[in-house]
């Protein structure tokens, strides 16, 4: 899943934006309100974190244009603003929920994931099922059969994007954008060593494997076979 983080403060956005990647997201990050605009229109998020004291263009400004352009992404603003007046601003303004600088990143986590909970519908699953594969999206586990996998963060992501995805060619373009930041300039074969760990995990203890490569299209889970 990508999240855009729009925060000018560098400290306070490579705390965010590390602890958002260590807990299995891409994140887009811009210091710039009028850029933050531009991302958020062009791009497809699960979530937006957004400061409401931006250069060129303010939170409220940026948050008020993208639900008139009908961009329906949750939004958690954050800002060192406390009044009540200024947190019912920024909810009527478009924002979903408000979060108070400084803050304990744990927080900050729990209230990204039950934005993008709630726009998944009440009645989405947090349980990803592909043949003998499971996954928790909510407490970040998965298995096999019985047998608990542990995955480092980019390797849950590849993982999930497989099995949202089984029996269809996943490319690496795909994986690039589903798994590292926008402005990320991969290696040459950074795809195939993740690929390679996650065979690891999720085949090599298997008398079956499950994920395939397709020769000059990318990589497919083949959970029927």
């Amino acid at each position: 899943m990508r999240v855009l983080l729009v925060e000018d403060d560098t400290q306070i956005a490579d705390f965010v934006a590390q602890g958002l990647q260590e807990a299995g997201y891409a994140v887009d990050h811009t210091a710039d309100g009028e850029e933050g605009y531009r991302y958020a229109l062009n791009g497809s998020y699960a979530a937006a974190i957004i400061d409401l004291m931006l250069p060129r263009r303010n939170g409220l400004d940026l948050i008020q244009s993208l639900r008139q352009r009908g961009v329906d992404t949750p939004v958690l603003i954050l800002s060192a603003k406390r009044s009540t007046e200024e947190r019912v601003e920024g909810l009527r303004a478009g924002g979903d929920d408000y979060l108070v600088k400084p803050f304990a990143f744990t927080e900050l986590l729990a209230r990204v994931r039950a934005l993008i909970r709630r726009a998944s519908g009440p009645t989405a699953s947090t349980e990803l099922v592909a043949g003998p594969l499971t996954m928790n999206r909510l407490d970040r586990t998965a298995a096999r059969a019985d047998t608990a996998i542990d995955l480092q963060p980019r390797e849950f992501a590849l993982l999930e994007l497989l099995m949202r995805n089984p029996g269809q060619v996943v490319s690496k373009t795909m994986i690039l954008e589903h798994v590292w930041d926008f402005n990320f300039t991969p290696q040459t074969n950074v795809v195939e060593v993740l690929v390679h760990r996650l065979r690891k995990r999720i085949d090599k203890p298997f008398d079956q494997s499950l994920i395939h490569t397709v020769r000059g299209a990318g990589y497919v889970l083949r959970v029927n076979e």
